[in-house]
């Protein structure tokens, strides 16, 4: 049986990037990349931290300052919308979630204590897809009464539930989800030509 060989999207993007700039008379543009951490809807507009990494299976959000976009003109040129999330790294080695803080314009660690983790857990596992519903549950969730959080990373297929100090839970919701990761062409600062929501695409799919 032939086995199917995976392209990282990273390299189809840029492969279709350069296809339709040397198809045309334009200068060329660039692409960046990164995960959204603020997406207005209304004003089609997405505020991302870029992706700091070369690794496309080992991203690492930590480029400041936060970098926004306005979205494809164009809508054919614009990918399913983002979401936003603050979260930036769930590291299940040091027990710590990272997340983006607003306010100070800043990364912010907080260390939980780990109640239950599970591994190797697939994006259609039952205990993170809903079968009926035909989508994936949604996370984080968040139960006050246990003083529980619970976080499932698709990336990483893991999913664990841990509790942290007090103070903590008083953090909006956001802090505790991912948002979605974005791939944008551009020529202008600011102007996105081409937008690609990375974390939503298939390019696989028939």
């Amino acid at each position: 049986m032939m086995t199917k060989k995976y392209i990282p999207l990273i390299t189809v993007f840029s492969i279709l990037a350069a296809f339709m700039m040397l198809t045309g008379c334009e200068e060329y543009g660039k692409v960046d990349q990164g995960r959204v951490i603020a997406y207005d809807k209304a004003s089609k507009t997405l505020t991302m931290i870029r992706d700091a990494s070369l690794d496309t299976l080992n991203p690492q959000y930590t480029h400041l300052p936060p970098v926004t976009y306005k979205m494809p003109v164009d809508p054919n040129e614009m990918g399913p919308e983002p979401k936003a999330g603050k979260r930036m790294k769930l590291d299940i080695d040091k027990k710590e979630v990272i997340y983006y803080a607003s306010a100070t314009n800043d990364f912010q660690t907080i260390p939980y204590t780990l109640i239950e983790q599970k591994d190797n857990v697939k994006k259609e596992d039952p205990l993170v897809y809903d079968a009926a519903a035909k989508k994936g549950k949604t996370f984080p969730v968040i139960d006050m009464e246990k003083k529980t959080i619970t976080i499932y990373s698709k990336r990483q297929k893991v999913l664990v539930t841990f509790t942290v100090a007090d103070e903590y839970f008083a953090l909006p919701q956001d802090t505790w989800d991912s948002g979605d990761e974005a791939r944008i062409y551009y020529k202008e600062e600011g102007q996105a030509r081409r937008f690609m929501n990375v974390s939503k695409t298939d390019i696989f799919k028939k």
